[in-house]
């Protein structure tokens, strides 16, 4: 009766029965291996459908044709998720899945065209997280301390809260972006190889990592002009990277069960966190100047807040959640990425008119060497029904960037809402967000703006 009495109060702390904010969920896809349900497997899995209407930036052409908007609808994640706890101290977690495909694009590798194995067509399901995991000193009500070591390919790649987010309870439509950093250069779409320790002392939590990079082998452009040299990422033989993230929770404990960051938990706890993290790998960018090779290392540093709270009369079930990040990035002189979630668009040879710096589509300067400063809030309006049809949270988020590339900063808005339908389980998310298209590095042109409407269920 202890044992599960224990496992149900583990199940709770970890959040798997109210975070998501449906009371009905409870412990989700749970398989016991054993009659105490200590020994168990589960499996998480979720859909992510996206309907847009995009403004292109100037120069864009799909197919045969010059565009300046799109509408369309593609797959921005199809995952599956299972661990097991095979004893208290023992667990392995296996995570697959696909992301952004879309009518045009996100097919399997080395798929060319549009016919019947086209460019967007039977896309690579691929590993997403695959590692093991160990409890050394185990998690207990009256021990204030925890340590557990791993290693495969893991999430546990320190920087930020929203470096190691969950994709299943966003507070905005999807993450900035910019939060990875290392998105599919020096990672797996987020991950790295590596060992890592995860722990807490009281309300103390820490996460470190110790990674081999992927390897990376751009090549820079070589300009005379040392001023317009920009860094790219070319480790080769990479040397191991070290990340690490530390966290204060001033009020309710969280779950550092698996290394996924709640985003919004909808005023089920009261969380207010304070956070700072790093990551950092030698010689991992080159630049060229008249001919001469020069390595740079990463150094990359963030510090965080949380805050998610559930506020006026307790019938009302109303809340607030707020997060604020700022990055300080290097990874050497005037490194810059462009980058645009499931992009469409090619440039058109044709188009006479101010190109966007950053190239044709949806591509936006994304991630650089310089500052980024990042702040969402989101309300979850009142309801008094015990088991409202719709819930409604209406939210809001700013970014600035200010990228050493690009002598003209840039602020980036995001306005939108959820309508959690069974909590984050089914849920319809509608949101308009704005870019900047540069045509000059003094100069922003224009703001270009796109409307999403994202489908999730999550089981």
């Amino acid at each position: 009766m202890k044992k599960v009495l224990f496992t149900i109060s583990l199940l709770m702390s970890f959040g798997f029965a109210f975070s998501q904010g449906s009371t009905d969920y409870g412990g989700g896809l749970k398989f016991n291996l054993n009659p105490e349900g200590t020994k168990y497997m589960r499996f998480i899995a979720w859909n992510q459908i996206w309907l847009r209407s995009s403004e292109m930036n100037p120069g864009t052409m799909i197919g045969d044709e010059a565009i300046t908007k799109q509408e369309d609808i593609g797959l921005r994640r199809l995952r599956l998720l299972a661990y097991a706890q095979i004893s208290p101290r023992y667990m392995i977690v296996t995570h697959i899945g696909i992301n952004n495909q879309t009518f045009i694009n996100g097919g399997a590798s080395g798929s060319g065209g549009t016919g019947g194995y086209g460019n967007g067509k039977k896309p690579g399901l691929f590993f997403h997280d695959a590692w093991n995991e160990y409890a050394v000193v185990l998690p207990k009500e009256n021990k204030p301390f925890s340590l557990s070591l791993g290693g495969g390919l893991h999430y546990y790649m320190g920087l930020s809260r929203m470096t190691m987010s969950s994709t299943l309870n966003y507070l905005t439509i999807d993450a900035p972006i910019f939060n990875w950093p290392l998105i599919e250069n020096s990672d797996q779409f987020a991950r790295q190889i590596g060992i890592f320790a995860k722990g807490k002392y009281d309300r103390f939590e820490y996460r470190l990592s110790l990674n081999k990079p992927f390897a990376t082998n751009n090549v820079p452009v070589d300009v005379t002009n040392s001023d317009l040299a920009r860094a790219v990422d070319n480790n080769h033989n990479a040397k191991w990277s070290k990340a690490g993230y530390f966290e204060y929770h001033f009020f309710d404990k969280e779950s550092n069960f698996l290394p996924f960051k709640v985003g919004t938990y909808l005023g089920t706890k009261k969380m207010f966190n304070v956070g700072a993290g790093f990551y950092t790998a030698p010689s991992s960018t080159v630049i060229s100047v008249n001919g001469e090779i020069e390595k740079h290392a990463t150094n990359l540093f963030a510090g965080d807040v949380f805050l998610d709270l559930p506020v006026g009369k307790k019938e009302k079930k109303m809340a607030v959640t707020a997060y604020s990040v700022f990055y300080s990035y290097d990874f050497g002189p005037n490194y810059l990425r462009n980058i645009g979630i499931m992009n469409e668009g090619v440039a058109d040879a044709a188009f006479t008119g101010n190109k966007a710096l950053a190239g044709p589509g949806n591509l936006q300067p994304m991630i650089g060497t310089g500052t980024i400063w990042y702040t969402q809030a989101g309300f979850l309006l009142p309801n008094s029904s015990e088991k409202p049809k719709v819930r409604i949270q209406p939210y809001a988020a700013l970014s600035h960037k200010n990228f050493e590339a690009l002598e003209k900063s840039s602020n980036q808005f995001d306005l939108g809402a959820n309508f959690f339908l069974d909590g984050h389980h089914a849920k319809i998310t509608a949101q308009y967000s704005n870019r900047p298209v540069y045509t000059a590095v003094d100069k922003i042109d224009s703001y270009k703006g796109e409307f999403l409407l994202q489908l999730q269920i999550y089981l």
